[in-house]
């Protein structure tokens, strides 16, 4: 499996999901303290050490075979990706602004950059 389709379907599997939604969530509370350099550490540090771990160590061709590796090999491009980091950074300012909504919107911004494949299709 080449670096590019790890890099792809490592974006599935349980564990890298767990982790960027925890650290996603995670990272609100103290954005919503403007405690800005923890905030960067809880959302960034988790979800790079896990890419590494997995794209170096995982066996990710059961992730390739499986429905939802056809569904990201099909629909998960570079504008989806940027997509989904555009919903983080919504949330992040929802958190730090202190509004509620505007977290709810970069969460759906997210979600539109996970399901875009099969809306379209819809």
């Amino acid at each position: 499996m080449s670096l590019k389709e790890k890099y792809l379907y490592h974006q599935i599997h349980p564990l890298k999901l767990i982790t960027d939604v925890g650290a996603g969530v995670g990272s609100l509370y103290p954005l919503w303290r403007h405690h800005l350099g923890f905030a960067l550490i809880i959302m960034l540090v988790p979800p790079i050490l896990v890419s590494f771990l997995l794209i170096r160590f995982a066996n990710l061709e059961p992730y390739r075979q499986s429905a939802l590796g056809k569904y990201v090999a099909q629909s998960m491009s570079g504008a989806m990706e940027v997509i989904r980091l555009a919903g983080m950074v919504v949330m992040a300012l929802g958190a730090w602004w202190h509004s509620f909504w505007i977290v709810v919107t970069g969460s759906a911004i997210i979600l539109f950059g996970w399901l875009r494949g099969k809306l379209s299709n819809a």
